[in-house]
C-alpha cells in the first residue's frame, strides 16, 4: 500500500497542494497534521506509523513535512526500515527502494554526521576558552544531603545551612522535609527531643519576620 503523509504548521495553511501531490503520486490513504514539526508527538504522523505495514511505502511532498531535522530524518527511517516499510520523497527524488535513492540518503547522512562534529568541536572549542579566561565552571553540584542532614544534626537552622552551602533556603527545607515557617504565624518544626515527647513552635513576630522566639511544649497524648 502507498500511504502518504501531509503536514502544515498551522490550521491558517493549507494541505491543499500537498494533498493533490500525493494523490497524484498513487497514494491509498494520506494522514495528515497541521502541527509544527518540532515535536515527534503529531496525531496524524503517530497513527501512520502505526498504520503501515512490510511492503508499504510512505510518500511525502517535501523532506520538511515529514521530519524537522536531518538527525529526526535519519530516525525515522530507521524505524521504517525495520518494519520493512520504503520512502519516498517528492521533491527531493528520494526512494530508500531504490539503489539511487539510498546513495542520496547515504550522502544526506555523511552531511548530518558532518554538521553534528563540527557543533561537538566548537561546543568543545567555547568551553576551552571560557575555562582558559576563567569563566567556565561547569554545571552547578547539586546540595549534598548528607551534609545538609549532618549540619541540621549540629542544630543549625535552615538559613545558616543554606548559607554554608551556597544554596536558596527553600532547597534546605526541602531537603530536611520541612515546611518553611510562616510569617505572622506559628509554624511546627520537627521534633528536637521526641524521646521526650517535645515539640519545638517557633513564633515569628508579624513586625519583624527575622525575630524568633523557640517555646519548648509537651506534646499532648
Amino acid at each position: 500500500m502507498i500511504v502518504g503523509y501531509a503536514r502544515v504548521s498551522t490550521t491558517d495553511q493549507s494541505l491543499e497542494v500537498q494533498m493533490d501531490e500525493l494523490g497524484a503520486h498513487g497514494c491509498d490513504r494520506i494522514f495528515q497534521d497541521q502541527a509544527s514539526g518540532t515535536s515527534r508527538a503529531r496525531a496524524g504522523l503517530v497513527e501512520m506509523l502505526q498504520f503501515v505495514r512490510d511492503g508499504d511505502t510512505i510518500v511525502v511532498s517535501r523532506l520538511d513535512r515529514f521530519a524537522r531535522s536531518l538527525t529526526d530524518l535519519f530516525q525515522l527511517l530507521d524505524e521504517l526500515s525495520r518494519k520493512g516499510v520504503a520512502f519516498q520523497c517528492v521533491h527531493q527524488s528520494i526512494d530508500t527502494s531504490s539503489s539511487t535513492g539510498k546513495l542520496t540518503l547515504a550522502i544526506l547522512g555523511a552531511v548530518a554526521e558532518f554538521e553534528n562534529d563540527i557543533r561537538r568541536e566548537r561546543q568543545r572549542a567555547g568551553i576551552a576558552k571560557a575555562k582558559a579566561n576563567g569563566i567556565y565552571k561547569g554545571r552547578r553540584a547539586g546540595i549534598d544531603n548528607l551534609r545538609v542532614k549532618e549540619l541540621a544534626a549540629q542544630g543549625m537552622t535552615a538559613s545558616a545551612i543554606a548559607s554554608e552551602l551556597g544554596c536558596h533556603r527553600q532547597s534546605v527545607y526541602r531537603l530536611m522535609d520541612r515546611k518553611m515557617p510562616a510569617v505572622g504565624g506559628i509554624a511546627e518544626c520537627p521534633a528536637q527531643n521526641p524521646s521526650l515527647g517535645q515539640f519545638d513552635f517557633r513564633v515569628v513576630a508579624a513586625q519583624n519576620a527575622t525575630a524568633a522566639n523557640v517555646i519548648h511544649m509537651n506534646a499532648i497524648p
